[in-house]
């Protein structure tokens, strides 16, 4: 049999210096939006709650975030998370998630996807049928429920935290074109919602339109916050900011009730349909009676990856009516990574090129 050419040479393995830092993670994704799961290496965060872990990683370990997302290691629209203890002795883990600007508050397609791992790498006593996670996230525990069919994971639903509308068919102008209407939910993380058939855009939720959804989404993103003061959460002020913009519009899949794309964090795109967004629309449609208890919606992202929604129940959360929606979909490993930092590369902790 004939030697290829790299297995003739005597060493094709690398060893760090002791003074490296190495990380190691499992790469993911979830409709097409990806997920680099931080598993070995990181530091130790100190704190009790996901919350103080987060804070805690922000302060101290900021740049391992740009490290492993950013360029050269990721991308501008890369997406992480960390690993943690649960709050309490009833969860079975907590999650912090990683952006290209810093740190969220609920991220679906990571549910999903660390749901997907979890029973993969049975975190937990796994079980034919459903196999059920309590997931503490920055915004509250979520429970993943985890279907496995002769041994392999078939897909993933989640209950969302409290679901909640703040104003429905509120205005912004923006120069250049004029008046946007738009609702204000919060489904996990405060989101803008722009329905297309509401507004005069000059352009679909379609691929060849992604960067002037990225320049009209941040520009809608940043109107808002200037405008709305009522981006407000009734318990943590840590959740108390816009996350995005949504656009919405309607599906040419007569099968599919409808299109949304998600323009995040620094002009991230979503490439799902975006788990805590769905959950803020079961909101507004609740709300607009447009959807009732435990009926199904589908709804496709920019890659005509598909989640369905639905709303579990109803319940009093502070000032608001609010409802518990659940979000299904699916995920996938990549890969497996051992992400190696020289302390002498002058662009160890990453860059973003727009």
């Amino acid at each position: 049999m004939k030697t290829t050419y790299l297995n003739s040479l005597k060493n094709t393995t690398f060893t760090p210096p002791s003074d490296w830092i190495q990380i190691k993670t499992i790469d993911m994704h979830t409709g097409g939006e990806p997920l680099r799961v931080i598993l070995e290496g990181f530091p130790a965060l100190k704190g009790n709650s996901v919350l103080e872990y987060r804070k805690y990683c922000k302060e101290n370990f900021d740049n391992l975030r740009t490290s492993l997302l950013l360029e050269p290691r990721g991308h501008p629209d890369m997406y992480g998370c960390i690993i943690t203890p649960p709050n309490d002795n009833k969860g079975d883990f907590g999650v912090i998630f990683l952006h290209n600007q810093g740190y969220s508050t609920m991220c679906g397609h990571a549910i999903i996807a660390i749901s997907t791992l979890a029973i993969t790498l049975n975190w937990i006593t796994v079980k034919e049928g459903e196999n059920i996670l309590k997931i503490d996230a920055p915004c509250g525990r979520i429970t993943s429920y985890t279907t496995v069919k002769n041994g392999e994971v078939t897909g993933v639903k989640f209950h969302c935290v409290p679901s909640f509308v703040i104003g429905l068919d509120r205005k912004i102008s923006l120069p250049g074109i004029g008046e946007v209407t738009y609702d204000l939910a919060f489904g996990g993380a405060f989101y803008a919602y722009v329905d297309l058939q509401k507004n005069n855009f000059e352009f679909d939720l379609s691929l060849e339109n992604y960067q002037t959804l990225i320049k009209t989404g941040m520009d809608i993103k940043r109107a808002v916050i200037k405008k709305d003061h009522e981006i407000l959460h009734p318990f943590e002020d840590e959740m108390s900011e816009l996350y995005g913009t949504i656009f919405i519009d309607a599906s040419k899949n007569p099968k599919i009730a409808s299109r949304n794309v998600c323009v995040f964090a620094n002009g991230e795109v979503d490439r799902c349909p975006t788990g805590s967004g769905v959950s803020g629309r079961m909101a507004i449609h609740k709300k607009r009676k447009e959807i009732g208890f435990n009926q199904t919606m589908t709804i496709e992202s920019i890659t005509d990856s598909v989640f369905v929604a639905s709303v579990i129940s109803e319940e009093q959360y502070g000032p608001y009516t609010a409802v518990i929606p659940q979000v299904a979909g699916s995920a996938h490993i990549t890969g497996s990574n051992t992400f190696i930092i020289d302390p002498k590369d002058p662009i160890k902790n990453g860059f973003i090129l727009r």
